[in-house]
């Protein structure tokens, strides 16, 4: 799948996650598979642009392109200048965010608010394309509600308007992340474009990722909260999706490494006090499905040094594999 120039391989995507898809994360996951990772949202506020927060979102530095940077907000002209300011900030992909539904977005109407106002979106697609000389994406729900599914509607507009390629999550905003994901629009709206279309939601693993690119002629999954505590997901799908091959699943020992070097590249990057908790979520995800995790987490979240959290860590993994061993 092409996006732009830039050749998206293997065709499966660590989708925008909000405290979550991080620079160390994002590394982590291309490191394991993913064909694309896509920065957390930025907003197009440009009075938060010299936030601490706002920095540390829009630092790339040693990142593997193509970086892939999702910019949030309301306004075409504001979208258009953050998105020329993350172009000048090393951005190759803008990806405008209309999916998010958390109330502190909609209720600025951005994110999946936009989706209520379909001759907005089209100006905020023509002004954002017109703004950059980088491809321009856009991710969406299937619609604001359950009785108004207006992403094929949407996805015309956006392709009319110079949209690169388009992520349909099958939810609405009304749905937020309950219940399961639907697959029907995701499919209209790759019948609907010949821009290339990425299907997400609910995919968790190999069979899934290729049975919903199967049932939508999707071009390319995205993977969210699966690759959370996960981030090999992406290898797994990748091999799967190449030749049929089932990976086996990584040992103890493996994942306890992957653990302790992302936690290396958070203490690096947020500087220790901050690194340790953002840690500890990452520490719950890895280690959630392990014997005895319940008595380790809530011995390790009290910690508040990185050396102490880093030798927990390790400890819990070398016992587990000893456990394993014998």
């Amino acid at each position: 799948m092409f996006i732009g120039p830039h050749h998206i391989v293997p065709p499966v995507i660590l989708a925008p996650m909000a405290g979550v898809t991080d620079r160390p994360f994002r590394m982590l996951c291309r490191q394991l598979g993913a064909g694309l990772c896509v920065s957390e949202m930025t907003t197009a506020d440009a009075t938060l642009w010299a936030t601490e927060k706002s920095r540390l979102r829009r630092d790339h530095a040693g990142e593997p392109g193509p970086i892939a940077v999702q910019i949030a907000g309301y306004d075409p002209q504001m979208l258009a200048a953050a998105a020329r300011f993350n172009v000048a900030q090393g951005a190759e992909i803008i990806d405008i965010n209309l999916g998010c539904p958390a109330k502190k977005v909609c209720r600025v109407d951005a994110g999946s608010a936009l989706m209520r106002d379909e001759a907005l979106v089209a100006r905020i697609c023509e002004a954002v394309v017109a703004a950059v000389p980088v491809p321009v994406t856009l991710k969406m729900r299937t619609g604001y509600d359950r009785q108004h599914r207006n992403a094929v509607s949407i996805a015309r507009q956006a392709a009319d308007a110079g949209i690169a390629a388009l992520t349909v999550h099958g939810r609405t905003r009304e749905d937020q992340y309950e219940g399961v994901a639907e697959y029907d629009t995701i499919a209209a709206v790759k019948q609907a474009v010949t821009v290339p279309v990425i299907a997400n939601g609910d995919i968790d693993g190999p069979e899934k990722a290729r049975a919903v690119l199967a049932y939508t002629g999707a071009d390319a999954v995205m993977i969210a909260r699966a690759a959370q505590g996960r981030p090999w997901i992406f290898r797994e799908v990748a091999a799967y999706l190449e030749d049929g091959r089932t990976l086996p699943s990584p040992s103890l020992a493996q994942i306890g490494q992957w653990l302790l070097d992302h936690l290396d590249a958070l203490y690096a990057f947020y500087g220790e006090g901050r690194g340790v908790r953002v840690a500890r979520k990452h520490i719950q995800w890895y280690c959630q499905a392990a014997p005895q995790s319940a008595a380790f987490w809530v011995a390790v979240r009290r910690l508040d040094d990185a050396g102490a959290q880093r030798r927990a860590v390790a400890e819990f993994f070398h016992h587990l594999g000893l456990q394993q061993a014998a």
